[in-house]
């Protein structure tokens, strides 16, 4: 019988990492960036609205909340930014780096040009 139970136990401690990443159809071929990796923020951006993602690609915001913008898309994808939630308790917020509507935010201080085009690879779409 505990053979059983820990047979058990396995499987539903390895379904949920079998299920984490997946890839998801890309918003855009091209980005605009600061720099080739895209590792410094563009702007820093204020929250003008709530924005509650459809899937995974996206990053949730609260209006209200400071956005720091790394990425812009272009062509086809130019609806959308790339950047990460600064809350207003440290911690409050696992800070991670996910797309969202530039109609959410807008600027409010410039940080450096993003007059470098980047090619996007599938890892900028990838669920994690």
């Amino acid at each position: 019988m505990p053979c059983k139970l820990w047979l058990a136990l396995s499987v539903l401690l390895l379904l949920p990492a079998s299920e984490a990443g997946r890839q998801m159809p890309k918003l855009a071929d091209k980005k605009l960036c600061a720099d080739s990796e895209c590792s410094h923020p563009i702007m820093i951006a204020w929250a003008l609205q709530d924005y509650y993602p459809g899937d995974c690609r996206f990053i949730p915001i609260r209006q209200g909340q400071l956005v720091y913008v790394y990425a812009m898309l272009k062509d086809r994808g130019n609806l959308f930014w790339a950047g990460s939630v600064q809350d207003s308790y440290y911690g409050q917020q696992e800070a991670r780096i996910g797309h969202f509507p530039s109609s959410v935010v807008v600027e409010a201080h410039p940080l450096m040009p993003a007059n470098t085009e980047v090619v996007t690879t599938k890892w900028d779409f990838y669920c994690y």
